[in-house]
């Protein structure tokens, strides 16, 4: 889990949790189904161009919005391996933190990346290489204690491993 790899999904500033995962969905809280309309109100076509393993590359505030868990599960359940923001909201980065999704605060690599890059993210580091531009960037990487959560996939997993 020290590592994500995979093509870059780039969006812009204020990515909020209703079109990460539209209220009309939140009737449900599994992974899989939520996962089916993720980014579907920014995006059509996010499921389409997505693989396993992405990485979503956003502006400044991601996740604002409303405290909803369900975003962060979106994310995860259909695959993205990580997301880079210039900043993310407050709430959101707990929950990504929470359900065991990796996310790292990085302003120089999401303006030197760009939709449709190889990148490398090096959790242990917090090194991001972009691999198609053969550049690299240091981001904040993770506690340790925050590394064991996101390895159990989760709080709630960690805390029943403990």
């Amino acid at each position: 889990m020290n590592k994500a790899n995979g093509k870059v999904i780039k969006y812009g500033d204020n990515v909020d949790t209703d079109v990460i995962i539209p209220a009309r969905y939140l009737n449900s809280s599994d992974p899989k189904e939520l996962a089916t309309h993720c980014m579907e109100d920014l995006d059509s076509n996010f499921l389409n161009r997505m693989h396993p393993g992405d990485i979503m590359v956003a502006k400044k505030n991601f996740g604002c919005g409303s405290s909803r868990e369900h975003a962060p599960i979106a994310i995860k359940a259909c695959g993205i391996s990580c997301v880079i923001a210039e900043t993310f909201a407050r709430i959101f980065y707990r929950n990504a933190v929470n359900i065991g999704l990796p996310i790292i605060e990085c302003p120089e690599a999401v303006e030197g990346i760009d939709d449709g890059d190889e990148v490398e993210v090096d959790f242990d580091s917090g090194i991001i290489t972009n691999k198609t531009k053969g550049t690299s960037f240091k981001g904040q990487p993770f506690p340790e204690f925050m590394q064991k959560i996101i390895a159990c996939e989760g709080l709630v997993n960690y805390i029943n491993a403990k």
